[in-house]
């Protein structure tokens, strides 16, 4: 059984005995495959000294010595990508294929991306028309509080880390005490990569202890989250008053918008990975599908056939496209989902159940179905509330204004997507609907230089490219007169 520990000034601490542990369950097997330290305030605050300490000498070197240290940990990150994709699987339940050919790969291009933004910052100069020049510097910050979430462990880990460091800041990094294991191989891999102790820092444990004590503690002034909206409103109490600068990225209830010219044939495959890749446990899948009544008969039939096409199973099976969810609670709590649905009165077009005739390897894993509702109102809170998980509802509607009107009818604005062959109908159905990112004919097609985020309860502040780079970063106004 792997035993994690923490990462604090270049070495991996190895708990106290007196320190609690918690057990890292392989969802697949239900059987526990590590223990995770139960981080203290403490293990935070020594963190934050350390990292604190090494911010003078990290944030005062060179900008191509800091790639220099990212590019090393993303060639780390490629040379053990099977092993780091093995991890992902057993503790998240991921399709190891999806780990393996997708997820990690991205973690690496993540460090590549900002090692490589890094170097092609620009700041302003301007004339004052002979009686000076006046100037911009962009700074790092201090200390950053880099909280993940469980669904897509290294990649959105990576996601936070690779700008913080990029730009001069050190980081305190708390992965979920649920799928702790890639993070805690990556930390082991940033130690042979020679980032200087301190600069990056790892505390395991719960949020309500270990991500608490970071949001408040008055020596980190930047914080970027994602998780859920709840935690992000909690995050922001604490922050707001400290006048912390934080990135929420929370929860969503998007739509993917089926228009009446809609290629269904060549759409079909990518609609149905929107809605349940990764167990529909992404905060940009698709759980609300508006389709235009004159297609709704055909698309119904083709999706419902392309959904029971799905293979629910072992993870490490090359064939398998979902995996179980991430824990017991999870599973518990998407199955709560599902008995509102019904007693909503929304009609069971499939799924809805645990899956029978698994392999004996993972026949006590926390499987479900995938499920899709229909006849459900607008207003139902199966229509309303985030369920993270494999759950879609279809509904119907009659004109572009009543789609634009059905996808912003909720709290949330992540993600959208639009199917339809014609650009000018696309082009203004997405400058109206309320979400931070609009995919027309496409679903996560990621360009890094792009902000990533959310409207309305699906949080503040965007990540990516630009944005990420100044958000980890102060910037200041320098004007010199001129003499004379």
């Amino acid at each position: 059984m792997i035993e994690i520990s923490n990462l604090r000034s270049g070495q991996m601490l190895e708990p106290s005995a007196h320190v609690d542990r918690m057990p890292v369950i392989n969802p697949a097997t239900a059987e526990a495959i590590a223990s995770v330290p139960v981080g203290t305030a403490e293990d935070v605050d020594l963190a934050v000294v350390a990292a604190r300490e090494a911010f003078p000498i990290w944030s005062g070197l060179p900008a191509s010595e800091r790639a220099a240290c990212l590019h090393r940990l993303a060639d780390l990150v490629d040379a053990n990508v099977d092993e780091l994709a093995r991890l992902e699987t057993d503790d998240n339940g991921k399709p190891l294929a999806l780990a393996r050919d997708l997820e990690i790969p991205r973690a690496a291009s993540n460090l590549r991306f900002f090692a490589g933004a890094i170097l092609h910052t620009k700041s302003e100069a301007y004339d004052l028309g002979g009686m000076g020049l006046s100037y911009s510097l962009h700074r790092p910050r201090g200390v950053a509080a880099c909280i993940s979430p469980w669904n897509l462990p290294l990649y959105l880990f990576t996601w936070k880390v690779a700008p913080a460091l990029a730009t001069g800041n050190t980081v305190v990094a708390k992965p979920s005490e649920v799928t702790p294991l890639s993070a805690f191989r990556f930390s082991q891999l940033a130690t042979e990569a020679g980032f200087p102790p301190g600069v990056f820092n790892v505390v395991h444990g719960r949020g309500d202890v270990v991500g608490q004590r970071l949001v408040e503690h008055p020596d980190v002034p930047t914080i970027t989250f994602t998780g859920g909206t709840s935690t992000g409103a909690r995050i922001a109490a604490t922050a707001g008053p400290m006048f912390k600068r934080t990135s929420l990225e929370l929860g969503g209830k998007n739509a993917v918008v089926i228009c009446e010219d809609a290629d269904l044939e060549a759409a079909m495959p990518t609609i149905v990975r929107s809605c349940f890749q990764n167990q529909g446990e992404i905060c940009t899948c698709g759980s609300r599908i508006l389709v235009h009544r004159d297609r709704m008969k055909a698309f119904v039939s083709r999706f419902l056939d392309s959904v029971a096409g799905l293979k629910v199973g072992d993870p490490l099976d090359a064939e398998t496209d979902m995996g179980p969810l991430v824990s017991a609670d999870h599973r518990d709590k998407v199955e709560a989902a599902i008995e509102r649905g019904k007693a909503e009165g929304g009609t069971l077009a499939c799924g809805g159940g645990r899956p029978t005739h698994l392999p004996d390897r993972v026949k006590d894993g926390f499987f479900l179905e995938p499920t899709v509702f229909m006849g459900l109102d607008q207003d139902s809170r199966t229509n309303q509330e985030e369920i993270f998980g494999p759950v879609v509802t279809i509904q119907g509607y009659d004109s572009h204004g009543e789609a634009v009107d059905r996808a912003n009818a909720t709290p949330y604005g992540l993600a959208c997507s639009i199917w339809t062959r014609d650009l000018e109908r696309a082009h203004r159905m997405a400058a109206r609907i309320e979400s931070g990112m609009t995919w027309v004919n496409a679903w996560m097609l990621r360009d890094l230089r792009t902000p990533f985020g959310g409207m309305k309860q699906s949080g503040v502040g965007r990540e990516g490219g630009e944005e990420a780079l100044r958000f980890f970063t102060e910037t200041r106004s320098i004007t010199i007169a001129h003499p004379g």
